[in-house]
């Protein structure tokens, strides 16, 4: 059903997931002198901080789907904004095998993973998710909390609503749009600095509720135990931004505390992306990931000094349709450059998404632009047509307003990354080339859903155990069970033959990923 185990580590540390929606490193410990964003800091400086971290898709579904499965969604079919894919048999949520090797595994609450996320994933998913509610307090946890406090549409929020937002801050930890540095891509407007303003007033009231988990942590005595995890899903949820597979929207905070394993105020520069989340989880708790994933762990057992981890040479990111736009752009990012392969480059940058016009910087923008006002960087966002290919120098260049593709002292780097993403569509096999009706009826065949088989339940003994046996012919099936009378309705993991408590009757089902769960079949004792 699962992987096998590696050696299990003498310690099995607690794991700590701390996620925030639509942000980039726009925090003091990353050098934004404009941030307030005290507690992150403090975490990054009790720990490491990755300089290089970046998601592989420039939204949060096809960046959770990865970060789940451990797979590229234009691998997987998990591409497009809002479509829902039916990936290969072998691939789970990395979280069952956590659950399978004794973790008690709680995701508070988003998931977003473009299908529905199977009940053998988590132990407990919902808004009262908690570590606390284990039933067993020696019973290592892998807790994840998902704050949307910084999601795009809390910017653009109503004042009254806004104000209610941010409650939480003081006078003095708002931040004053006169005071913004904005992007080079940006036209100078009140209207624009006061988004850029909001945005950041949002990260330190989700600073805040970092805070309080943290503090949880230390109440209940376990913040020694815990290695703890920060992470952003994409960049920042503003144009140009978010959707966008530039730095603005691919590279994202990420830090680690690790109490007496990672050094404290560690800085690391190699290149990671969030897909790579998963197996070094795995590899933390002693599991070793399962082959066929394609992310790879950043830490294990021994911290950064686990012997084996690899490095990337670059991280690679897609974007696809987004909600009622399609367009086709692959890029990738090494140290220091970032190349991007426009595949439907007749297609403007501008192109017109309801969800994205509702930003004020959005509107303002296409208003400045239609008014004749716009000049230099700020007007290149409006071209009727994207270059093929583009090259920016991101320590020369950080806002990538100054494409060096056409530059003869560059042919050979656009060459090179030009190839490096040729080989990485192939190697994964990357699906955005077939036209999404194509994928859907893969997926789907007639538009109907495909169902898990039931599952078959039998009974054996051995070694003087009376031992029920749960089976599902589907390929890729996981199976949940349950005691009948269970007040809490709690579905387990089914991981090996097991004995059940006597006289209590069980009931079962399958389930894989994109396909309906099976009916659930009952087992009398």
């Amino acid at each position: 059903m699962v992987e096998s185990r590696a050696a299990q580590p003498e310690k099995r540390w607690n794991i700590l997931w701390i996620s925030a929606e639509d942000i980039s490193p726009d925090l003091g410990c990353y050098g934004d002198a404009y941030a307030k964003s005290p507690t992150l800091d403090k975490l990054a400086a009790d720990g490491a901080r990755w300089t290089r971290a970046f998601s592989v898709a420039p939204v949060c579904a096809p960046s959770r789907s990865s970060i789940i499965t451990g797979m590229y969604p234009n691998s997987i079919g998990s591409l497009h904004m809002r479509n829902k894919c039916v990936p290969p048999p072998e691939v789970k949520c990395f979280t069952e095998y956590l659950r399978a090797a004794g973790y008690w595994c709680t995701n508070n609450v988003k998931t977003d993973y473009q299908f529905d996320p199977p009940v053998t994933a988590w132990d407990e998913s919902s808004n009262k998710a908690h570590w606390r509610s284990r039933p067993d307090p020696k019973k290592p946890f892998f807790a994840v909390f998902n704050i949307t406090t910084t999601h795009e549409s809390q910017i653009r929020l109503e004042d009254d609503a806004f104000a209610k937002r941010t409650e939480a801050l003081s006078d003095a930890e708002h931040h004053d749009p006169a005071k913004a540095v904005l992007p080079k891509y940006y036209p100078d407007s009140p209207v624009i600095r006061r988004d850029w303003a909001r945005y950041h007033d949002l990260i330190t009231a989700m600073d805040k509720q970092v805070a309080a988990i943290l503090a949880q942590l230390e109440a209940d005595g376990l913040a020694d135990s815990t290695v703890v995890f920060f992470w952003g899903d994409h960049g920042r949820g503003l144009p140009r931004s978010k959707r966008w597979p530039y730095d603005s929207g691919l590279r994202v905070p990420l830090m680690v505390r690790w109490p007496g394993v990672i050094k404290p105020g560690t800085v690391v520069e190699d290149i990671v992306t969030l897909m790579d989340l998963g197996p070094t989880v795995l590899k933390i708790a002693g599991l070793e990931p399962p082959a066929h994933m394609q992310a790879q762990a950043f830490l294990g057992e021994k911290g950064l000094d686990t012997p084996g981890l690899k490095k990337r040479e670059y991280a690679f990111a897609h974007r696809d349709r987004m909600d009622e736009t399609y367009d086709m752009i692959r890029s990738a990012r090494d140290g220091q450059f970032r190349y991007v392969r426009n595949f439907q480059h007749k297609k403007p940058y501008a192109q017109y998404i309801d969800y994205m016009e509702q930003m004020p910087t959005m509107r303002e923008w296409r208003s400045l632009n239609k008014e004749g006002k716009l000049s230099g960087p700020a007007a290149i966002f409006f071209q009727p047509e994207k270059p093929k290919d583009e090259l920016y120098d991101i320590l020369a260049d950080p806002d990538e307003v100054n494409n060096l593709a056409d530059d003869p002292q560059y042919k050979d780097l656009v060459k090179r990354m030009r190839k490096a993403v040729k080989g990485w569509m192939d190697e994964i096999g990357d699906l955005g080339f077939l036209p999404e009706p194509s994928l859907n009826e893969r997926f789907r065949p007639g538009g109907v859903q495909p169902t898990t088989n039931q599952v078959t339940a039998s009974k054996v003994v051995s070694k003087g155990w009376n031992l029920l046996v749960l089976s599902c012919p589907t390929p890729g099936a996981s199976i949940a069970w349950r005691y009948a009378d269970d007040p809490k309705n709690r579905w387990r993991l089914y991981s090996g033959p097991f004995e059940p408590k006597a006289g209590k009757a069980i009931e079962a089902k399958a389930c894989r990923i994109g396909y309906r769960d099976s009916e659930v079949t009952s087992v009398g004792n």
